[in-house]
């Protein structure tokens, strides 16, 4: 694998007093920088939202498959709240202190059917640490069906892109759990990533948990509920593709926009600093929109995550004026957009200007951004 590396001296002060001023706010608070009794109480409201309605689509003897259909889809939007709000935070090691509990709570992971090992690598590793990069940021080379990048290879029909990107970022959990999870662990071990003989290990823990998974939510609902196979499968893809709407939103939103930065070079020296790249390539939407924060799981704050995935997202609104501040004083730009709809519009115009075969990556942004 390609490992990029970032300047050590370039804007080193902007990265010093910004952690600087993080940890003393922790400290004159007097709080944690992990979960605290909110977070926990939103990881309880988030498996409610994703279970009970399951439950009780199993439970109550339902026949109506509109009702059936509309449980099912409450569920998959539960499903994506249990990702942004208790799998993510658990799998960066940013909800507890404790090894144990922490272990313990990678079982959100098996909840939803993903397998944890990978979305380390994908997710901590490759996104994180090289956010917008090309051939290394898995999450901006999607399969070709979508351009994210303004460097991926361009087909005729990514012009249409904006019209359909809902239809697969629908299908994109979908895939995940069936085979996504096989296909990277085979690429991580090509790569490096994965010891190979550790594949056998993870094969077998893979499918156990997949096992697990489609059991309870597939099978399960096959044997229970009184609808045809055909009609439980309907409703199984409907949960998913509520989930994966709501997660592909919240990463496109976050990364794949006007104001978005882009990398791609031989030179594996890159010339700027970690924490200021990770300002120029991520953007926050509808911060002061409490709802939106409480459902995204603060993911809205992408900036603040990015820079600090060690902090609970829960802090994300609190140190956002810390960030503001200091970007503002060094002159680094803060991306943000004022509400979801505005990001939503910003992200679809991106998609078309990336479905431009003549995209132009710094001449046409900009004129995005004026405009």
């Amino acid at each position: 694998m390609v490992r990029y590396k970032f300047s050590r001296t370039r804007n080193k002060e902007f990265e010093t007093l910004l952690k600087q001023r993080v940890k003393e706010f922790f400290k004159d608070e007097n709080i944690s920088i992990k979960a605290n009794r909110f977070m926990v109480l939103k990881s309880i409201s988030a498996y409610l939202i994703y279970l009970v309605p399951f439950i009780l689509a199993l439970t109550l003897g339902i026949e109506s498959f509109p009702i059936l259909l509309a449980l099912f889809m409450i569920s998959g939007f539960g499903k994506g709240f249990v990702g942004t709000s208790v799998m993510h935070d658990s799998l960066h090691g940013s909800y507890t202190q404790n090894k144990v509990l922490g272990n313990l709570m990678h079982i959100s992971s098996i909840s939803v059917g993903v397998y944890a090992k990978n979305w380390k690598i994908m997710h901590n590793m490759l996104h994180h640490m090289y956010t917008n990069i090309q051939h290394v940021d898995e999450d901006i080379s999607p399969p070709g069906v979508l351009r994210f990048s303004p460097f991926e290879d361009h087909k005729p029909f990514h012009r249409f892109q904006h019209m359909y990107v809902l239809f697969f970022y629908g299908i994109s959990t979908i895939f995940w759990v069936i085979s996504k999870d096989y296909l990277r662990i085979l690429k991580y071990v090509k790569d490096g990533l994965v010891k190979k003989k550790d594949l056998p290990k993870h094969f077998l823990q893979m499918t156990l948990f997949k096992g697990i998974y489609f059991s309870i939510f597939l099978v399960l609902p096959m044997i229970i509920l009184p609808v045809s196979v055909g009609e439980v499968i309907l409703l199984f893809v409907a949960m998913h593709v509520v989930a994966g709407i709501f997660l592909g939103l919240i990463f496109g939103l976050a990364h794949v926009m006007p104001t978005s930065d882009y990398v791609e070079q031989e030179d594996l020296h890159i010339d700027e600093n970690w924490f200021v790249h990770q300002l120029q390539t991520t953007t926050n939407f509808g911060m002061d929109d409490k709802i939106l924060s409480y459902f995204a799981g603060g993911l809205n704050f992408q900036v603040e995550h990015h820079l600090f995935p060690q902090i609970c997202l829960v802090h994300y609104p609190a140190i956002s004026k810390i960030v503001q501040q200091t970007a503002k004083e060094f002159g680094i730009p803060y991306h943000a957009e004022k509400s979801l709809w505005t990001a939503i519009g910003s992200h679809f115009r991106m998609l078309r200007l990336l479905g431009n075969d003549e995209f132009q990556v710094k001449q046409q942004m900009q004129e995005a951004v004026a405009a």
